[in-house]
């Protein structure tokens, strides 16, 4: 049985999936530990915040796992980048400047190496 030229890829696209579904579960099951250790002085009161952001993640590479596709990492990539994109303003305010941080630059990198990883995919 011979592998298709693609396998490689779509392993990669899942790997980075699975990286950010973990990243994802965390922040909806444990925002205050990721707070804790990511941006110890992100207010409490907003970490349905992050529970939000964890269900999108978990959402966006979940699909990706099960079908990693040209057009659904794509998609990811151009969701990872608007959130990017929307982080700017906010490292502007001093309490949620790590947070922005942290979730913009891991946002930008799945971004670009979604782009790039999406030009090899089979549609």
């Amino acid at each position: 049985m011979t592998t298709p030229p693609d396998a490689g890829r779509r392993r990669v696209a899942r790997l980075l999936a699975g990286a950010g579904l973990a990243g994802g579960l965390a922040l909806l099951t444990r925002p205050e530990r990721v707070a804790d250790v990511v941006a110890p002085e992100f207010p409490p009161q907003r970490l349905w915040i992050a529970r939000v952001l964890g269900a999108r993640l978990v959402a966006q590479h979940a699909l990706v796992l099960v079908a990693p596709t040209a057009s659904g990492v794509r998609l990811a990539a151009a969701v990872d980048g608007l959130h990017a994109a929307s982080m700017l303003p906010v490292l502007a305010l001093p309490r949620y400047r790590r947070a922005a941080l942290v979730t913009g630059g891991l946002a930008a990198a799945f971004a670009l190496a979604g782009r790039s990883l999406a030009a090899s995919l089979p549609r």
